[in-house]
């Protein structure tokens, strides 16, 4: 279940298109979730498909995927698109794997957002 507290939508649908927020590993009372890396990772993408499935829509209609990562450290990155990977296949869309400094929530190491057809 999300998190129904966030200071914005989760997605907006244009047309036939669903542009999500950056899905967050926020469990169901707001909480970023323990566990490092790999739970975050699978958190986040289990919100991203709730919330896709919630606007019409599934992995397999992705259109493109950006996903960040709190990290200078080039194996992490490897570590958080392996779960991307394994979580959205066969689904191969397009996509941005980026290392970044800082990210929203206090504890936060992963997010992804996407873009996909209904």
């Amino acid at each position: 279940m999300l998190y129904s507290g966030t200071p914005y939508e989760y997605a907006v649908t244009a047309g036939e298109l669903v542009f999500t927020a950056g899905a967050c590993p926020l469990d169901a009372e707001g909480r970023v979730v323990d566990g490092g890396l790999e739970a975050q990772a699978n958190a986040a993408v289990d919100n991203l498909l709730a919330v896709l499935a919630r606007e019409g829509s599934s992995p397999t209609q992705l259109v493109k995927t950006t996903v960040y990562v709190a990290t200078d450290d080039r194996a992490e990155l490897v570590r958080a698109w392996n779960i991307v990977e394994s979580r959205l296949a066969p689904a191969r869309p397009p996509s941005t794997l980026l290392g970044v400094s800082v990210l929203g929530w206090p504890g936060q190491l992963f997010e992804i957002e996407a873009v996909a057809r209904r």
